[in-house]
């Protein structure tokens, strides 16, 4: 009998990443979040066709990590490019990858009507409640009473406003045809937020319209937390806060087995 063990490659790195070593902070998900999209890119076979906008924030150099063409927006204007670059070239897959400041706070405005209008593009937005470039400000995500520079006796709604849903807000509009929110805490969730990503790919590959996964995630150096503290803090916290769920799912999404 022969008991040779035959070797098997169950974890690589992806096509669509480059051998870059990525910046960002211990205990950060920006790393995941960039290998999942990675691997869907693959897995779907549109790397080659595939172009990323870049924003401003902590992700700012996505386009040192993504192996495909990759251009670089002013702070919260990516879904404009993405726009434009997707109506020049419409056999192109675009996705723009934003934090919640270039998304959620100057890049509002571009994020609605890019929504309203139904662009044929894919968003990642990752949702970790604080400005994680700039020191750690109050960001349009930061949670009721969490402290930050900005706010360091805690975010008091009454003066400061609530943290806004993103995704309840843009799965409203009619130009959306796929908008989740997912979270990178777990392995379970992290499986699961790969599933949406390529879901919202494949709403743009079949012509649904505007697409976006929100994705909680961990900032652990502005949250003055371990990596370990800072996943427990995002599912006691930010879970509760901002509901995991689909918000808008096209009919012919519905029926993909992935």
């Amino acid at each position: 009998m022969d008991t040779t063990l035959s070797a098997q490659i169950v974890y690589q790195r992806p096509q669509s990443l480059t051998e870059a070593t990525m910046h960002y902070c211990p205990g950060c998900t920006h790393g995941i979040a960039h290998r999942l999209i990675a691997e869907v890119m693959d897995e779907l076979g549109i790397r080659e066709r595939t172009i990323g906008v870049a924003p401003v924030g902590c992700s700012v150099f996505a386009y040192n990590y993504f192996d495909c063409d990759f251009v670089e927006a002013a702070h919260g204007r990516a879904p404009a490019m993405a726009t434009g670059i997707k109506r020049l070239l419409p056999d192109r897959v675009v996705f723009t990858y934003q934090g919640d400041g270039d998304l959620a706070s100057i890049g509002m405005g571009e994020i609605v009507h890019a929504a309203g209008r139904g662009e044929n593009i894919s968003v990642f937005f990752i949702n970790n409640a604080i400005y994680g470039m700039t020191s750690g400000q109050m960001a349009p995500t930061t949670l009721p009473g969490q402290k930050t520079t900005s706010s360091p006796q805690g975010r008091d709604v009454e003066t400061m406003g609530y943290p806004l849903r993103m995704a309840e807000l843009l799965s409203n509009l009619d130009g959306a045809g796929y908008v989740v929110r997912r979270s990178l805490h777990d392995p379970k969730n992290i499986r699961m937020a790969k599933k949406a990503i390529r879901l919202a790919f494949e709403t743009q590959l079949r012509g649904l319209g505007f697409s976006m996964v929100e994705l909680l995630s961990t900032c652990s150096t502005n949250w003055g937390l371990s990596p370990l503290e800072s996943l427990k803090w995002l599912e006691e916290h930010m879970i509760p806060y901002y509901p995991i769920g689909d918000f808008k799912v096209a009919e012919p999404l519905k029926e993909l087995k992935v």
